[in-house]
């Protein structure tokens, strides 16, 4: 896939299509983005499964923590990733190895490796990169 560009038809059916969604990265800071997306994919009606190690088990927005994408006790459609790109690559390993294995990876601003992409993509995985669901839900007026 071209991840220079997205076409609106694209983003606009994995928004639509995924239900639970695990922030990788979030922060109980509320001044953080992953904070805020968070929130918002929250106000949107997505359950929402924060995951950062060190947070493990404490509550990010009533929403309990967990260290690692295996650790979620439910099945996740995508995974939006706050961690630096240069992460991509285990991120997509981990995601890889969980059953069943989420429909999407989504790199938030600035989050983008092509490698890391072509390799989740060659498992069937959908990857949208250096984009942020917070802002293309409203630009695509998704309900």
């Amino acid at each position: 896939m071209n991840h220079e560009t997205y076409d609106d038809e694209t983003i606009c059916r994995i928004l639509t299509d995924v239900k639970t969604i695990a922030v990788l990265g979030a922060s109980p800071n509320s001044s953080r983005p992953s904070y805020g997306v968070m929130q918002f994919l929250l106000s949107r009606g997505y359950a929402v499964f924060p995951v950062n190690p060190g947070q493990e088990g404490k509550e990010i927005l009533g929403q309990k923590v967990y260290a690692k994408l295996a650790d979620i006790p439910e099945a996740i459609d995508m995974v939006d990733v706050f961690r630096a790109a240069d992460n991509l690559p285990a991120i997509v390993d981990e995601v890889i190895l969980l059953s069943p294995r989420p429909k999407v990876i989504w790199g938030q601003l600035s989050v983008r490796h092509d490698d890391a992409a072509a390799r989740a993509e060659a498992y069937g995985i959908d990857v949208v990169m250096n984009r942020c669901p917070a802002i293309e839900h409203p630009r695509l007026n998704i309900a």
